[in-house]
C-alpha cells in the first residue's frame, strides 16, 4: 500500500491558534504496521493507518503525547 510521504498533526492549544506538526515517514512500521511518521527533531511520533488513524509514540521517557484533533494528508 502507498502511503502518504507527509502529514500535518493539529493538536489543541489552549488560549492560542492550535498547534500544527509536519510530520514525514521513515523506513519504520509500528506496532499496527503501519508506517511511522515523525517531525525534524524526532520528537514527535506517530504511527498512521490509511485511513488516518493516528497512534502516538513516545520518543522519551516521561512523555505523554496527545492526540491530535485533526491528520492532514499533504503529500500523496
Amino acid at each position: 500500500m502507498d502511503y502518504p510521504q507527509t502529514y500535518e498533526l493539529v493538536f489543541h492549544a489552549p488560549s492560542v491558534e492550535d498547534d500544527v506538526v509536519h510530520v514525514h515517514r521513515t523506513e519504520k512500521s509500528g506496532a499496527g504496521g503501519y508506517p511511522i511518521y515523525e517531525d525534524e527533531t524526532g520528537i514527535v511520533r506517530a504511527e498512521i493507518s490509511a485511513d488516518g488513524e493516528v497512534r502516538m509514540i513516545a520518543s522519551g521517557g516521561h512523555q505523554a503525547p496527545g492526540v491530535p484533533r485533526a491528520v492532514r494528508s499533504l503529500h500523496p
